[in-house]
Formats: structure tokens, C-alpha cells, sequence
């Protein structure tokens, strides 16, 4: 038999038995199951199986946030995503919106193993909370948090369970390894190899055996904190959102863990986790500390070291706000003091668009779009002269995002700048041999390499 014949064979089994499912689920679901399944299944309308298949063939490694599966979520006014919250902000972000998609990955397959996780966490959270029935798996889906329709801020993959007992109820789980915005995962591979290269024991942090402290400014969906929360054992993040409805959208929609919120004076916004918190999240939610906080405000106040710093803050006309980055102002020098003096790591995202263009050739039909590109020397000029000065121990570079328009640029102290062969060769190298390091003992489902080497400049 060829191998298209064997093709149309597997993609005309895996049709059957998704129709299969499809029509049984709904059947042994109680009505408002129902009701929530078939909005759960809006999304899945239009998609190709035949590119569902061919996916996991070329796939090297299971990497549920890889750019192939961002036909999903991107969306469209045409696509039939789901709104699941919208509400406008008062702090300037305007229309805020999550919208719900199909996600294909983890098929129904793998669902079983992760109910089987689900019932061991129960028996060592809480013995008995599932003698009168188990934690079951409803589905999976992409939320995508935008501003003004238009922005995608941030998208996250969320698990949705329900209880036996009560069937009525839905929970939703952010995933922390997949990330599946580009940049994130820039500013992750960027940031942990660079910390590395300066002499930190990155190796221990991993493990718990080493604390490390890590801020970051600007929370989106959460991806970003619950991902370092969860992969570094040692850590501990603080998170900085000056707009409530972002982080209300982040836990109500996109299944960031509430017991993480804190009030201004440190203390837990919840009273006590509830029993489902402990069990899905126990070992990170109590190492993440949400506030709602303005950045130069916290910064300033905050008497905490930090050993590496994300910044990653757009209001909702996609703008990085001035006072963030200018180099007289008072949130770069309050990080200064707050930034670790021997190795401490900043990595910030820039929309890098426009850089190239001069401003007055800039036709103004394109200037809400393209707003902050034109800043990106500027900004990372500004956090290079700030942090480690113009002939501080330390550097600055940059590096291209793949698929989007973006740039991450890292500025680390301690990097050993005393070695005659110092240049831009040297740095890349020693990058290179601490991202294979960290692939390795992370066990990561994407390559760091990949995210390093992309469009190089030394600042």
C-alpha cells in the first residue's frame, strides 16, 4: 500500500472516532454539561485533520505551544472563537476581552493519565476528597486575553475539570510548560542562559536547593510566572499588574491561580486556598505573589533583591508607557538598587517593527500600528547606560523573535567582560553551551538554541 493511501486510511479512522466521541460525550453528559461541552466545542469547526496528522509526524518533541498550532488561536472576525469575558478597564487598557478556541493537543488519548494525576494530588492534598467521585477532564482550550479587540496580549492553554460529585461546577488549570506566544519563550531562553553564563547556579535554583528571586513587571494571562514558578523549584515570583480587570481575566478566564493574589501589604487576598487550589496547584502557587501595583510605584518601595527582572508592559494602545524606560526616570533607577549587583538579569520585549523606519517617513496611517518600534534603540541604550553603566561589568544584547515582530533584549551583571577574547563570538558561544545545558536538565519541550542565536546584536 502507498504511503498517501496509508495517509487517507489513518485521517478516515481518526474522523470516525472523533465523531465517535464527539456524539457519545455529549450523550452521557448531564444537560448543563452539555450546554458547556458544545460551547467548549465552538471552535473545533473547519479543522483540518489532515494537518492535525501530519503535525505529530514531523514533530521532533511534544511541544503543545509550538507555532504549527497557532492557526488555533490567532483568530479572526470570521473565526467562531468564544467570548468568555469583556469588560472595559478603567487604567487604560480599554476593551478587555478573553476569547475561547479549540485546542487539539493533548488529544483525548492522554486525558486518562492526567485524571489519574488529578486523583493521586487528591489523595495526598486532601485524603477522601475523591472517595465519592473523581476529578474528570471536560477539555481543552486556548484563551487569548486581547485589548480592543485587536491586541493578542497574551494566550495561554487552559485544562477544564469537574468534580463527580459536583458535576455543576467547572475548573479551569492554566498550563505552565506551554507557552505559546514566541516572545515568551524568547525572553525565557534569553534570560535562564544568560543568568547561567554570569556565574549563578541555575542548576540549583532548579532544584530547590539554591533560592532565587524574580520580578516580573507586567502580568497579561500569567504565563510567564507560572512557567518559571513551576519549572524552578527555588523560585520565588513576584508579579506587578497596575490593572485589576487584567488580573480578574487572568483568574477567572484563564485559569491563573487565585490563592496567588496578594494585598499591598504582602498578606494572601484569599483567606484560605480552596481544596481544588491545593491539589492543582500545590508547590507554585505558594511561591507566586500577584499584586496589584503600579511598577515605579512597587519598584521603588520594594526592599527585595531581585536576581532576575521580566518586563513586559503594553497598555491597550500597545505602547511601552515612557516612564518605564526613559533614562532620567525614577522606575530605572529604583531598579538599579533592586537589581542583584553580581549577576543580576533584566530581559525586556520590545515591538521592534519599526525600528528601521525614520520618523518622518513614517506614513501616519501606520503609526497606531507600528508604535513602539521606533523607541527599541532608544529603550535599550537606557537600561544598558542605567544598569550596568557605559563601563560596568556587564552587557547588553539583543535578539530577534521568530514569526513575530518582536525583540527581546537582555542586560545582565557579572558577565566576565575581562577575558582577551571578549567579543561578540565569545558571548554567543558561551550562550549556546549553557542553553544546550539547560535544555537538558529543564527537559524543555522547545529549544533554547532556537531563541539565542536568532539575529544577534551586542548593545
Amino acid at each position: 500500500m502507498s504511503l498517501l493511501k496509508i495517509v487517507r486510511v489513518v485521517i478516515l479512522v481518526c474522523v470516525g472516532l472523533n465523531k465517535y466521541n464527539s456524539s457519545n460525550k455529549t450523550r452521557n453528559l448531564k444537560p448543563y454539561q452539555s450546554r458547556f461541552y458544545l460551547m467548549w466545542s465552538r471552535a473545533r469547526a473547519g479543522y483540518g485533520y489532515l494537518r492535525r496528522f501530519s503535525t505529530v509526524v514531523r514533530r521532533r518533541s511534544e511541544d503543545e505551544g509550538d507555532w504549527l498550532y497557532s492557526s488555533e488561536w490567532w483568530g479572526s472576525d470570521s473565526d467562531d472563537g468564544h467570548t468568555v469575558l469583556r469588560s472595559t478597564s478603567g487604567k487604560g487598557n480599554g476593551v478587555v476581552s478573553v476569547v475561547a478556541y479549540h485546542s487539539s493537543r493533548p488529544n483525548r488519548m492522554h486525558w486518562s493519565g492526567m485524571e489519574r494525576w488529578l486523583q493521586k494530588r487528591c489523595e495526598e492534598v486532601h485524603p477522601g476528597y475523591g472517595d465519592g467521585g473523581k476529578l474528570r477532564i471536560l477539555g481543552y482550550q486556548w484563551r487569548v486575553l486581547r485589548f480592543n479587540d485587536v491586541t493578542r496580549q497574551s494566550t495561554a492553554k487552559v485544562m477544564a475539570t469537574y468534580h463527580d460529585n459536583m458535576p455543576g461546577v467547572v475548573y479551569l488549570m492554566q498550563q505552565p510548560r506551554c507557552l505559546a506566544v514566541p516572545y515568551v519563550k524568547s525572553m525565557i531562553s534569553a534570560g535562564l542562559t544568560t543568568i547561567a553564563s554570569c556565574n549563578f547556579d541555575i542548576i540549583s535554583a532548579l532544584q530547590g536547593k539554591k533560592n532565587m528571586h524574580i520580578l516580573c513587571i507586567g502580568h497579561g494571562g500569567g504565563s510567564l510566572p507560572l512557567f518559571l514558578a513551576s519549572q524552578i523549584q527555588g523560585a520565588t515570583v513576584h508579579v506587578v499588574e497596575i490593572d485589576p480587570l487584567v488580573i480578574s481575566a487572568s483568574i477567572r478566564a484563564m485559569g491563573f491561580p487565585a490563592c496567588s493574589l496578594k494585598t499591598q501589604s504582602g498578606d494572601q487576598a484569599v483567606s484560605k486556598p480552596e481544596i481544588i487550589d491545593e491539589i492543582m496547584w500545590k508547590g507554585i502557587h505558594e511561591r507566586i505573589c500577584l499584586y496589584e501595583a503600579d511598577a515605579e510605584e512597587f519598584i521603588v518601595n520594594s526592599r527585595n533583591i531581585y536576581d532576575m527582572i521580566f518586563v513586559d508592559a503594553y497598555d491597550g494602545d500597545d505602547i511601552f508607557p515612557h516612564k518605564l524606560w526613559r533614562p532620567d526616570s525614577t522606575f530605572l533607577k529604583a531598579m538599579s538598587n533592586r537589581l542583584h549587583p553580581k549577576h543580576g538579569t533584566v530581559v525586556v520585549n520590545l515591538h521592534s517593527d519599526s525600528d528601521v523606519l525614520n520618523l518622518d517617513t513614517v506614513p501616519s496611517s501606520l503609526e497606531h500600528i507600528l508604535p513602539m518600534g521606533k523607541y527599541v534603540s532608544q529603550v535599550c541604550r537606557a537600561y544598558k547606560d542605567v544598569l550596568v553603566g557605559r563601563e560596568g561589568s556587564g552587557l547588553a544584547f539583543t535578539v530577534a523573535v521568530p514569526w513575530v515582530c518582536n525583540t527581546s533584549l537582555v542586560v545582565c551583571r557579572g558577565f566576565d567582560k575581562d577575558t582577551e577574547y571578549f567579543n561578540r563570538e565569545f558571548v554567543i558561544n558561551t550562550l549556546i553551551s549553557k542553553s544546550l545545558e539547560l535544555e537538558h536538565v529543564m527537559d524543555l519541550p522547545f529549544s533554547c538554541l532556537e531563541y539565542i542565536k536568532r539575529g544577534f546584536i551586542l548593545v
